[in-house]
């Protein structure tokens, strides 16, 4: 089973502005102990395939997937997401990577409106997953998977469901995500399991949970407050969920993922090697 880490656990959110650059990226998660990595935001890494297939070779990296972020409930945004979509698996083909994953666009709800999404929206959000999957798997040979994700139209179990019986889509099931609205991720991965492409493993604080829960934290500060808190810390069973995949024989990636926290006592390299020794430290 290939575990990987992706840029946005070194706070890498967008292809420009970061604290990092990519080549300083690519060493600390190599240095980490990760085989693998994904793209992160497209044009962080970069576009020239011969050059990124050099430098993933300098550190024996795997370029896994890309993870892609689209507003999926503005329709009119549907022509600018196939051709970034062309682009990005022109790059991953390229590059060897199978794995392309999808999610929606939390900032552009309000808060307190998350994932409100009415009939005719939602309708155009399936009718562009079905697009994408068309293009992404029938044109470029790629498995397409959607990522439910806090703060969007599919983020809650009966949202997955919909969108699990809308479409043909597969998952990339995220485990944080899933707890983030003490939803059971084991439970849920169990329900859900043939329809499970691609596995993102996140822990979540049930303290800091606790308090956006009984709203005494807003989603946007639970972030900052450590909700997404390192692997070995959370409620999250990922012993369990190990041995779940393992038992399911699952052939898809797992990308270790952090979100760090504003008061965070380690650097984003301390952190990513914990969360790596603690799955590799599972069931010894």
């Amino acid at each position: 089973m290939l575990i990987g880490n992706a840029p946005c656990s070194w706070g890498i959110n967008y292809p420009t502005g970061n604290r990092y650059t990519w080549q300083q990226y690519l060493d600390e998660v190599a240095e980490a102990g990760y085989a693998g990595t994904e793209l992160g935001p497209f044009g962080f890494l970069p576009k020239d395939a011969a050059l990124l297939n050099d430098e993933l070779a300098k550190r024996q990296l795997t370029l896994i997937g890309a993870t892609h972020v689209h507003t999926f409930g503005d329709a009119t945004t549907a022509a600018q997401f196939t051709q970034t979509l062309r682009e990005l698996s022109d790059l991953l083909a390229k590059l060897g990577a199978r794995h392309l994953v999808i999610m929606d666009e939390s900032n552009w709800y309000p808060e307190g409106q998350e994932g409100v999404l009415d009939a005719p929206a939602w309708h155009g959000l399936i009718g562009m997953v079905r697009d994408a999957q068309q293009l992404v798997e029938g044109e470029f040979g790629l498995k397409l998977s959607f990522h439910p994700h806090v703060g969007t139209a599919v983020e809650r179990e009966d949202q997955i469901d919909r969108l699990l019986h809308d479409t043909e889509i597969d998952l990339c099931f995220d485990t944080g995500h899933h707890a983030f609205w003490a939803q059971d991720p084991l439970a849920y991965m169990e329900k859900v399991f043939p329809r499970i492409a691609y596995m993102h493993l996140k822990n979540v604080d049930p303290v800091v949970r606790g308090w956006m829960l009984a709203g005494e934290l807003s989603i946007a500060d639970s972030y900052g407050a450590g909700i997404m808190c390192p692997l070995p810390d959370g409620v999250v069973d990922i012993a369990g969920v190990m041995a779940f995949l393992q038992a399911g024989n699952f052939a898809g990636p797992v990308v270790v993922e952090q979100d760090v926290a504003a008061n965070a006592a380690e650097t984003p390299v301390q952190l990513a090697a914990r969360n790596l020794a603690f799955v590799k430290g599972i069931g010894e």
